[in-house]
């Protein structure tokens, strides 16, 4: 089942996420930069939850203290959590 992560700072609004375990099942980010929020995303399939926090984590866009990829790698990290609670 879909992780929903509300972003914060970003252009963007939402992250879908979903898991194996602690790989990247799929990925959507709404809103934003199109082209660039179906790039990201397609690019974290398959990765675990450790090496999309490794990659992404930190980034920063413009002047702002975040970026998509940044929300993304939360958003991984919290579906993670979450998917560990209910296991």
């Amino acid at each position: 089942m879909p992780y929903m992560y509300r972003t914060r700072g970003v252009c963007s609004s939402l992250i879908e996420i979903e898991l194996d375990g602690n790989v990247v099942k799929s990925a959507a980010i709404r809103g934003g930069c199109d082209g660039n929020g179906k790039g990201v995303a397609s690019l974290v399939v398959g990765m675990t939850v450790e090496e999309v926090q490794k990659k992404l984590s930190g980034i920063t866009c413009g002047f702002r203290s975040t970026s998509c990829p940044d929300q993304l790698a939360k958003a991984v990290t919290e579906a993670y959590k979450a998917s560990a609670v209910k296991a």
